[in-house]
């Protein structure tokens, strides 16, 4: 296998026989067996994509032209449908689970030729910022294997991290791309809601989820974005190309073909004084972002300080209404039609066999997230709780969407430190869930975020910087994340 750069020249090397797919998917085979001890995959499909490689290369012989994504060596998250696979999200609820059908995302990846080569660890039902709360065990950080990778997406993180696969998707409800691709050095974007079909993707929270990218430089990212992007018949919510519609716009379309013009365009960019000044911001990325500021200016773009004074409020709306979402959308796995189904010799009626079935099959962190959103949603604290937090949530778009009026960008950290030690924060949720404050406000308002690596800190782990953009603006926003890099 030649070393893998970007989709672009591995496609050269194909039609110069200077390599080909099966010596390709041997290669990123290899290399999952050699970093198996990471634990970044939960299945491997070795098998069926060596099959595959040599139907890619028999094609490619007898001429064929090459589809968008011929030969690339793609992993999935566990949370993503793939026909005739086991998907599990990572919980012993689901063991055992067999997809009948793909996602949508999965199959326009592959109608492009593209090799699915395994499905990828995560927290359980992506619930999580640290890949700690998996059936499977943690999923270690390749830059540091005493570190998290993030979560819940780290499996995908961590094997393109680690040179397992060319590109990974995973999920993103409230950061579990970004938060991911920051601790681990690599491009991480959560599109806006809407842009990938959620069909396939197993739901934490409807209204937040969306399918996310993870790649080592923007042109790969933005090419499967490309790929993927568009209206379903499967998902309502999946956003048409005809901007009449409310969706995308064909510039949105044709975010690869876009990304090298106008290459001297000057932005204008936002930061939060209250993020970048917030006490739990780690000073090593407070600097580097301001040192990021500087270098922006001397190119000639305009960056401003700006008010945001409901950032305080991001987290508390986040986790209402996710827990609420979650425990209507976890009432499906009750054991009786597929998955796992206690056997305890406790159980006397149908209400012991739930009771059961739910306690051993989910985990602390999810049992956790069903109650809370159990309790919001009951009667005498619906309105106190869930009501209220909807009404915020409305007050974070529109502030957030009045910032893209004057702004093309807002500037923030992914997240408030670098990769911390495993086991570092899991003795305390509400710690936990409050280091989601920089990289949820994209979930609570529906509009596309990145994460892009920024060199690293004082122990040699990754920085990453977050770039928010407004709705339907990923083409612009990847052609400033290329600047971004560039003064890195």
């Amino acid at each position: 296998m030649s070393h893998f750069t970007n989709i672009k020249d591995y496609h050269k090397t194909l039609l110069q026989q200077q390599t080909n797919c099966t010596a390709t998917v041997t290669g990123y085979l290899d290399n999952i067996e050699k970093n198996k001890h990471l634990n970044a995959f939960v299945e491997v499909f070795a098998e069926e994509a060596l099959l595959k490689a040599k139907e890619l290369d028999v094609k490619r012989n007898n001429g064929a032209p090459l589809k968008k994504l011929h030969g690339v060596v793609i992993a999935i998250k566990d949370v993503i449908c793939y026909k005739d696979h086991k998907v599990t999200a990572a919980s012993k609820i689901l063991e055992g689970f067999t997809s009948i059908y793909s996602a949508t995302a999965v199959q326009r990846l592959l109608d492009e030729d593209a090799i699915i080569i395994g499905s990828c660890n995560c927290d359980e039902f992506a619930m999580g910022s640290t890949n700690e709360n998996s059936v499977y065990g943690n999923v270690l950080n390749a830059a540091d294997e005493t570190k998290v990778p993030g979560g819940s997406s780290g499996g995908s993180a961590v094997a393109v991290q680690a040179g397992m696969c060319m590109v990974s998707l995973g999920s993103d409800t409230g950061g579990s791309v970004r938060q991911p691709a920051d601790f681990c050095g690599i491009v991480g974007i959560k599109p806006t809601y809407g842009t990938i079909s959620r069909y396939g993707l197993i739901a934490y929270a409807s209204s937040f989820d969306q399918i996310g990218i993870f790649g080592n430089n923007i042109p790969d990212v933005s090419l499967l974005l490309n790929v993927m992007s568009g209206a379903d018949e499967f998902d309502s919510t999946a956003a048409s190309p005809n901007p009449s519609e409310g969706g995308a716009s064909e510039q949105h379309k044709n975010l690869a073909g876009q990304l090298f013009n106008q290459e001297n365009k000057k932005y204008r960019i936002a930061y939060f004084k209250e993020a970048l000044h917030h006490p739990s911001l780690d000073i090593e990325i407070k600097e580097k972002i301001f040192s990021t500021i500087e270098q922006l200016k001397k190119e000639g773009h305009t960056v401003d300080e700006i008010d945001f004074d409901l950032l305080d409020y991001v987290v508390p709306a986040y986790y209402v209404l996710t827990t609420a979402e979650a425990s209507s959308n976890l009432n499906r796995y009750d054991g009786v039609r597929y998955g796992y189904r206690s056997n305890s010799s406790n159980i006397k009626d149908l209400t012991d066999f739930y009771k059961y079935t739910r306690s051993e099959g989910f985990g602390k962190e999810v049992q956790r997230r069903i109650m809370l959103g159990t309790f919001v949603l009951s009667a005498g604290y619906f309105d106190a709780y869930y009501t209220k937090a909807q009404k915020v949530r409305r007050l974070i778009r529109d502030k957030t969407k009045e910032v893209f009026k004057t702004h093309d960008f807002i500037l923030m950290p992914a997240a408030p430190t670098t990769a911390f030690k495993l086991g570092e924060h899991s003795d305390d949720p509400v710690e936990m869930y409050l280091a989601d404050l920089y990289s949820v406000q994209a979930n609570v308002a529906g509009v596309p975020g990145i994460s892009v690596p920024c060199g690293t800190d004082d122990k040699g782990m990754p920085i990453g910087l977050q770039v928010i953009a407004d709705d339907f603006e990923e083409a612009e926003l990847f052609r400033f994340s290329k600047i971004m890099m560039s003064l890195n």
